[in-house]
């Protein structure tokens, strides 16, 4: 493998460039200033290494061999690739991760999730961005188990472990609502627990991978659709598949339209604290430290609670 590795280096590739390019080793040894019988052993070498012939040497030209051909054509993108390593890390140098992760709850608007990775890259920055799309205690997991850096809407009543950090976004009201053609539309209000317990409830998947994960606005012995997202839930109660508790933002150009009806129930109102949870004190890196900034922003917290149709 190192003798493989050795024979693909730069200087070697741009050796067998040179002489497919002028047709001879004479004319390769010119240009590169090397006597031919050097340049024609290290072709020989590459050659050995690899357990392949590069050129045809049965006419007087030196022409490439399919395996000669292919080798620069992979060659001459591994070199970019090496290229754009140098370049990254040396970009990286300069404080920025390779990589970072956000975990994003279901309850996060994703247009200026968009948003903010579009400022993101407009830095030119060298990071990587991977978003994670989480529900519940799946959200908080994800930084738990360092599968994510940064985790955005998680609820604020789940206290940090030890070298995570905190901070509030605000708070989201959920509404009880149903299709109008559904049986608990034209129901008596405010509907009590024994009436909505009839009826299917369509529910968000937690996306925790330990154990059963959170289970929220359910009641006993109620029959549940389970869905994978927010979205899927707000679908299916917009069919008439269900009905159950609804991100009040989510559902409000619905309940406007008159596509979903806000039913009042014989219950405490749903209102959840949420905020972003980030590791503390580990020297966080620039593309870190740029989006705690985005986020402390009183508009940007706003936003990613509310601007779910931009």
């Amino acid at each position: 493998m190192q003798r493989q590795l050795a024979a693909l280096s730069p200087e070697n590739l741009d050796l067998i460039e040179t002489v497919a390019r002028t047709g001879s080793m004479a004319a390769a040894a010119r240009e590169l200033g090397l006597v031919p019988s050097a340049l024609t052993y290290r072709v020989r070498q590459v050659e050995d290494a690899l357990d392949v012939l590069l050129f045809d040497r049965s006419s007087r030209r030196a022409r490439l061999t399919p395996a000669g051909t292919e080798l620069l054509r992979a060659g001459e993108h591994l070199l970019r690739e090496l290229d754009a390593v140098a370049q990254r890390v040396r970009r990286v140098a300069t404080g920025w991760e390779p990589e970072l992760t956000i975990a994003a709850d279901a309850l996060i608007a994703r247009s200026t999730l968009f948003e903010l990775c579009e400022a993101f890259y407009a830095l030119g920055a060298p990071t990587r961005l991977r978003l994670r799309a989480e529900t519940l205690s799946g959200t908080w997991e994800a930084l738990l188990n360092g599968q994510a850096d940064l985790a955005l809407g998680v609820p604020t009543d789940l206290a940090p472990s030890s070298g995570l950090s905190l901070q509030e976004m605000g708070s989201v009201d959920f509404v009880f609502a149903v299709a109008p053609h559904h049986p608990l539309a034209s129901a008596q209000e405010p509907l009590d627990s024994d009436e909505v317990q009839r009826y299917r409830a369509v529910a968000a998947a937690d996306s925790s991978q330990r154990g059963r994960g959170l289970t929220v606005h359910l009641l006993p012995g109620q029959e549940v659709l389970t869905v994978a997202t927010m979205q899927h839930k707000l679908e299916a109660q917009l069919r008439g598949l269900g009905c159950g508790w609804l991100p009040l933002p989510l559902a409000r150009p619905y309940l406007d339209a008159g596509r979903l009806v806000a039913k009042p129930v014989n219950q405490p109102k749903r209102n959840i604290r949420v905020g972003y949870v980030w590791r503390a004190g580990s020297g966080e890196g620039r593309a870190l430290a740029w989006w705690l900034a985005q986020v402390e922003q009183p508009r940007t917290r706003l936003a990613l609670l509310e601007n779910h149709h931009q």
